[in-house]
């Protein structure tokens, strides 16, 4: 996290996004994606490049506005949104391959559908921890597990956006500090 101690910079504190459970199960759905595209998916098919650079959208949106939000938090704000519409993308990508594939979509309350959400309980939150899923399972299976990856995913993206909303409405953004400081600025040169 890059500093920026509150009074001394009008450029707070941004980055840490590899600490984000946001970020961190963004880039498990994008790791099994991979897995899942290249296993089960023509890789000559525009499909399979759409649902990797959506599932890649998702993880890499979430990084840049975390490092874009010391300047501009309506830039995070924009960027972790396109984020959550990128993993909301490849959803509906996934709802489509079992449906057209003739198998089942897993009821949030079906037994398997727990166990994978219960793994996130778990640290570290890695790739590995879901590896079989994607790996040494069946397309029906590696696609639901996906599902519910992205399913936590979006909403951790979705109270993250709760919160970058507060923040902003209750502290602004770059230009009203920069304003603040510019005005206090201006006071002391004045005394």
């Amino acid at each position: 996290m890059v500093n920026g101690e509150a009074g001394h910079s009008i450029i707070s504190p941004h980055g840490g996004y590899l600490g984000l459970r946001s970020y961190q199960m963004a880039q498990i759905v994008y790791d099994g994606i991979v897995v899942f595209c290249d296993h089960f998916i023509d890789r000559r098919s525009r499909t399979h490049d759409q649902m990797v650079q959506a599932a890649r959208s998702g993880k890499q949106n979430i990084a840049e506005g975390s490092m874009a939000s010391g300047t501009s938090k309506q830039t995070e704000l924009k960027l972790v949104g396109v984020a959550r519409a990128s993993l909301e993308e490849l959803l509906l990508d996934l709802h489509d391959f079992l449906r057209q594939k003739g198998f089942s979509l897993w009821k949030k309350d079906d037994a398997r559908a727990m166990e994978i959400r219960a793994l996130a309980d778990g640290s570290p939150r890695a790739y590995t921890t879901y590896r079989a899923y994607f790996e040494s399972s069946g397309p029906e299976i590696a696609a639901n597990a996906a599902i519910c990856l992205i399913h936590q995913a979006n909403y951790l993206l979705d109270r993250q956006l709760a919160s970058l909303e507060k923040k902003f409405l209750a502290e602004g953004g770059f230009t009203e500090r920069l304003y603040r400081k510019r005005s206090l600025q201006r006071r002391r040169l004045k005394e």
